[in-house]
């Protein structure tokens, strides 16, 4: 609900903010790149998972900083400003967060299954599953944040024009909307990470179990003073999964305890400007590792992977060389 707000405020630290989140939107276009090529040792389910994640955490970054943040620092009194445009945009904020938060949901259960169920990996792990499950997720997401646009009233009227968005007074005393939020709140992020956690726990004890298993086996062939490779890729499937599990967490639980604040000490949330104001650092220091976190599990997923980084590195000498030939004619 704080992104409303900024509609009408100009940020005095925001500059910086968008630049390092304009970082990140760069980031994901070059995973887009890189995948779409199809050179990765990627299977084709894995690829759809990591292309739909990376698209949603893209519209993520165009709805909540450009079509939000920009504008409201640059262009404050602009058509994006009218109030029922103004709701139907913070819809898509919503919608499009739920979406990246899901389709890593749904990426984390298809590495569970092709690790842990070598039965339903040959039926589920499949190109034409990962389609469904994208599909689904971000059609879900948008039919969940819909009542959104029912939220807001305009903070005032200019020749008969609804200007900006504010949260009516019903939000915070109405039960419909105070059951809405929480299951919000359940749906995302709590939800989405005691499954992250459940699902990656059970992979990493599949993946020790295993890693047992294949140590005695060594052991009986005298091997095990040698290097292991399999263990090797295993120890980084554990590290990945839990650099998933706590970036999560730990970029969502500002905004979670915002939350609970508003609701248990029955307050507004902020829409003032005063860097000083405790409430205020909190709104705002939630919003901004949201963000974050809705586009960093592409990047985190996809730089840990070997041909990926060399994929990327061919394309930088590619974009090199061009540069340079143009140099030269």
């Amino acid at each position: 609900m704080a992104d409303t707000w900024l509609d009408w405020q100009h940020m005095g630290n925001q500059r910086e903010r968008i630049k390092f989140r304009g970082s990140v939107k760069k980031g994901n276009l070059v995973t887009i790149a890189i995948l779409s090529r199809g050179r990765c040792g990627l299977s084709k389910c894995v690829s759809r998972y990591m292309m739909g994640m990376a698209v949603t955490d893209i519209l993520v970054l165009i709805t909540a900083v450009i079509l939000n943040r920009i504008r409201s620092i640059y262009f404050p009194m602009s058509f994006l400003s009218i109030t029922p445009v103004c709701s139907v945009r913070i819809a898509l904020i919503y919608a499009t967060r739920d979406s990246s938060v899901w389709l890593t949901v749904a990426f984390t259960f298809d590495r569970f299954v092709a690790i842990c169920c070598q039965k339903l990996k040959i039926k589920y792990c499949t190109e034409r599953t990962a389609l469904v499950v994208i599909i689904t997720a971000c059609g879900v997401s948008c039919a969940k944040n819909t009542p959104r646009y029912l939220i807001y009233e305009p903070l005032y009227i200019r020749n008969d024009v609804p200007w900006f968005c504010d949260i009516k007074l019903s939000f915070y005393s109405d039960l419909f909307w105070i059951l809405f939020e929480c299951i919000d709140y359940i749906l995302n992020p709590c939800a989405p990470f005691i499954l992250i956690l459940l699902l990656n726990t059970l992979t990493v004890k599949h993946i020790l179990g295993a890693n047992k298993a294949r140590r005695r086996v060594r052991a009986k062939s005298n091997c095990e003073d040698q290097d292991d490779p399999e263990v090797k890729n295993r120890k980084k499937s554990i590290i990945l999964l839990f650099a998933i599990s706590g970036s999560f967490i730990v970029l969502w639980t500002p905004r979670v305890v915002n939350f609970f604040y508003v609701r248990f000490t029955n307050s507004r949330y902020s829409i003032g400007s005063n860097p000083n104001d405790p409430m205020f650092i909190l709104q705002e220091s939630g919003i901004m590792l949201q963000l974050l976190s809705c586009c960093s599990n592409t990047c985190i997923y996809a730089v840990t992977q070997k041909k990926f980084r060399e994929e990327f590195a061919n394309m930088l000498k590619a974009s090199a060389n061009r540069f340079i030939n143009m140099v030269k004619s």
